[in-house]
């Protein structure tokens, strides 16, 4: 194991790997300490969903540029990341929701992002596969530059990146203790040995909280548990990603056929409950056939858990904190890492190698909720 390194990144997903490959092509010497196996966490239990759609300017922001990236990303890494312009709808089903929707809309308009309010009629012209009675919708907000790619492909093609560029990734290596002195980072200690550094990247998902712990620093988030499933594969039907806030449901055609989706089980908790239960089944499929009733003898043939690390504004927690110099922040994405990652993992590593400060990383600071600067995300599934 090496011996010392400009920065430590805790968490192998695809943050992590993103900030990886980030940081080396800029000449920085990078370690990756993994404990399982790269996309081990979130990143791949996730719905491989990229949306842009949110009530947020941060978000909106982030997911707007995170796009922009994206779309170079294949071509820049070298490994296809099977991107694709599906479009998000997103249901609308009583006035309350309207109201927040029309102003959502409004703030992504200022910001530059197509998306559009659908009347009922005109749902259907974008998946057809949708009963709108059904589903009790009213309308729908619509941005066709929204879409998917794909959570594995996409680290694994940063990791494979960020190894050319020079970082060194260790999987199977778990951080089990952090080492300051004077409030500086000063070492990462792992169970097969330690490395010397005054930089650490907190990327760890769910896990984050213990690795704040270890120098001092309490965070806010809490892990909840999400369901997600996949069926037998079909003829093409529809290439938007559907979802609901208020039913908490989403789901998409992949570009091989199966139809992905998950929703909130009723008896959610939290905690770090990994089994899959069989209420989440049965939920998911009275909504979703309540969406799609072409679905309804479609086999079910995989289904799975993953973890949200949720903060209390369910936006993402980024950046140093001012308790311990070179402990950074980037974790809390609240269900939303593999969508936002692309920018997030550009701001950390221009503000680590040239200390360039943003009005987002500001606002997503840790501090905030100190200073009780919250506002909180509305557009939120489950």
């Amino acid at each position: 194991m090496k011996s010392r390194a400009d920065v430590v990144i805790v968490g192998g997903g695809v943050n992590g790997c993103g900030l990886a490959y980030n940081l080396a092509k800029r000449d920085m010497d990078v370690v990756v300490f993994e404990r399982d196996y790269l996309t081990s966490g979130a990143t791949g239990a996730c719905g491989a969903g990229i949306r842009q759609q949110w009530s947020t300017r941060d978000n909106t922001l982030l997911a707007i540029d995170s796009v922009k990236i994206f779309e170079k990303l294949s071509k820049e890494l070298g490994e296809d990341i099977d991107l694709r312009h599906g479009g998000y709808l997103i249901a609308i089903h009583d006035d309350k929701e309207m109201q927040q929707a029309e102003k959502n809309v409004e703030m992504q308009r200022s910001l530059g992002l197509k998306v559009d309010i659908l009347n009922p009629q005109e749902i259907n012209d974008v998946v057809p596969i949708l009963d709108v009675k059904g589903m009790n919708a009213i309308g729908a907000t619509f941005c066709p530059t929204d879409g998917h790619a794909n959570p594995f492909k996409t680290t694994f093609a940063y990791a494979n990146a960020a190894k050319r560029c020079g970082a060194t990734i260790y999987t199977h290596t778990e951080v089990v203790g952090i080492k300051t002195q004077k409030k500086q980072v000063t070492e990462v200690v792992t169970n097969k040995g330690a490395v010397k550094t005054n930089i650490v990247i907190n990327a760890a998902g769910v896990w984050s909280k213990d690795i704040a712990k270890m120098v001092g620093i309490k965070v806010p988030n809490v892990p909840i548990r999400k369901e997600i499933m996949v069926t037998e594969r079909l003829e093409p039907m529809f290439e938007a990603m559907v979802i609901s806030f208020k039913d908490g449901i989403y789901f998409s055609q992949q570009k091989e056929g199966q139809i992905i989706g998950g929703i909130p089980i009723p008896e959610q908790k939290v905690g770090y409950k990994t089994m899959p239960t069989v209420s989440f089944m049965q939920h998911m499929a009275r909504v979703l056939t309540r969406y799609a009733p072409v679905l309804k003898h479609v086999n079910m043939l995989r289904h799975w858990t993953g973890f949200y690390d949720v903060t209390p504004d369910a936006r993402p927690i980024l950046g140093e904190t001012k308790d311990v110099k070179g402990f950074i922040h980037c974790h809390g994405f609240s269900g939303h890492g593999f969508m936002l990652s692309p920018m997030v993992c550009k701001l950390l590593s221009d503000f680590i190698v040239d200390d360039k400060k943003s009005e987002v990383l500001e606002s997503l600071s840790l501090d905030r909720f100190k200073d009780k600067r919250i506002e909180h995300e509305m557009s939120v599934v489950g």
